[in-house]
C-alpha cells in the first residue's frame, strides 16, 4: 500500500489548507508530527477487497474520519491540559486552549465537508459517528475516579471513543467503493471489532509497558482515575489486594502509590483477562473479514487484530 499512504497523506494535508497561514499552521500540527493513519488505511483496505485501484473519492472518506479523529485529539487534549501528543509540543501547550478548540472544531468542520462531498449516507454516518465519539468520551468522563466502574461501562466508552471511528473509516470506504451491501455490514462489524481491540490493547499497555517502550509515563490512566479493563477485574476479584487497590483508587495517584497500583493489576491475572476479552474481539474481527473470501488484503485484514495483542505481557 505505499502509493495508496502516499497519497492518504497528501489528501490529509491538503484538507487543513487555508488561505489563513496561522489556522493552517495550527491544523496541520498533528497531522506534520506523524502518525499510522489506520483510519484511512482501512478505508482503502475496504475498497482493496474488491478492487485493484482505489478510487480518489475513497481515500478522501478515510481522511475524513482521520480528520474527527485529530479533532477530538485536539480536545483531549485541551481536557487532559497536555503538554505533548506524539513526541512534540502539543497545540493547546504551544498555542493556548482557545485556539486549540478552534482548530479542534475546524477539523471537524473539513471532515464534515468531504463527508458532505461523497454523498448524503457518508455525511450522514460520519455525523452519527460523531455523537457517538462524544458518547463515549462522555461515559468515561461520568465514571472518572469511579471504583465501581462496570466491565459494561468501559465497553461501551470504549465502543464510542474509539472502536466507532473503525468502523466508520471501513464503511466509508466499502460504500464508496461500492461494494455490495453484506460486504458493507461485514467490514463495519470489521472496523468495529478491531477497534475495541485497539483500545484495549492500548490501554493494557498503558498499565504494563515500561515507561522507555511507551514515551512516557506508565499508568497514565490510573492518574488520570480512568479505570480500564484490567483494573475494574482486579476490583472485581476481591480479596485482600483488591480492598487495597480500591483504597488506593477514587483520587489520583502518584509515587509509591502509583508503583503498588500497578504492581496488583499485574499481579493477578488480571492483564490476562483483559487479553482474552480483546482476544473474543480479535476473532470476531477475523470472522467478519473471512466472511468476504479470499485474498491478500483480507489475509492482512484477518491477521491485522492479532497483531495488536502478539506483544503484550500476559
Amino acid at each position: 500500500m505505499a502509493d495508496d499512504l502516499r497519497r492518504i497523506e497528501e489528501a490529509l494535508r491538503s484538507s487543513v489548507r487555508t488561505d489563513d497561514e496561522y489556522l493552517t499552521e495550527i491544523a496541520s500540527h498533528l497531522i506534520l508530527a506523524g502518525g499510522k493513519r489506520l483510519r484511512p488505511v482501512l478505508a482503502v483496505a475496504a475498497a482493496l477487497t474488491v478492487a485493484d485501484v482505489v478510487p480518489d473519492d475513497v481515500v478522501r472518506g478515510g481522511v475524513s474520519v482521520e480528520l474527527v479523529h485529530l479533532g477530538s485529539l485536539y480536545h483531549d487534549d485541551v481536557m487532559d491540559e497536555a503538554e505533548t501528543r506524539r513526541g512534540i509540543e502539543s497545540v493547546n501547550a504551544r498555542w493556548g486552549n482557545l485556539r486549540a478548540i478552534l482548530a479542534g472544531d475546524f477539523l471537524l468542520a473539513r471532515a464534515s465537508e468531504i463527508a458532505a462531498s461523497l454523498g448524503t449516507e457518508v455525511a450522514g454516518l460520519l455525523a452519527n459517528t460523531i455523537g457517538r465519539l462524544c458518547h463515549g468520551q462522555i461515559g468515561e468522563l461520568r465514571t472518572t475516579f469511579d471504583a465501581t466502574r462496570t466491565e459494561t461501562a468501559y465497553l461501551d466508552s470504549i465502543s464510542g471513543k474509539t472502536a466507532s471511528l473503525f468502523a466508520t473509516a471501513c464503511r466509508i470506504g466499502a460504500i464508496v467503493g461500492d461494494l455490495p451491501r453484506p460486504a458493507i455490514d461485514a467490514l463495519t462489524d470489521y472496523g468495529h471489532a478491531y477497534g475495541m481491540v485497539f483500545q484495549m490493547a492500548d490501554d493494557i499497555l498503558d498499565l504494563t509497558a515500561t515507561e522507555a517502550q511507551l514515551g512516557k509515563p506508565s499508568g497514565h490512566d490510573l492518574v488520570e482515575g480512568v479505570y480500564t479493563l484490567p483494573v475494574i477485574h482486579a476490583l472485581s476479584q476481591g480479596g485482600p489486594a483488591a480492598d487495597e487497590l480500591r483504597d488506593l483508587l477514587g483520587r489520583p495517584v502518584q509515587g509509591a502509590e502509583l508503583d503498588k497500583a500497578l504492581s496488583i493489576v499485574r499481579s493477578n491475572g488480571a492483564v490476562r483477562h483483559a487479553i482474552g476479552v480483546a482476544r473474543g474481539y480479535a476473532e470476531q474481527a477475523s470472522d467478519a473479514a473471512r466472511s468476504l473470501g479470499t485474498g491478500p488484503t483480507i489475509d492482512a485484514l484477518v491477521a491485522a487484530p492479532h497483531h495488536l495483542l502478539d506483544s503484550l505481557a500476559c
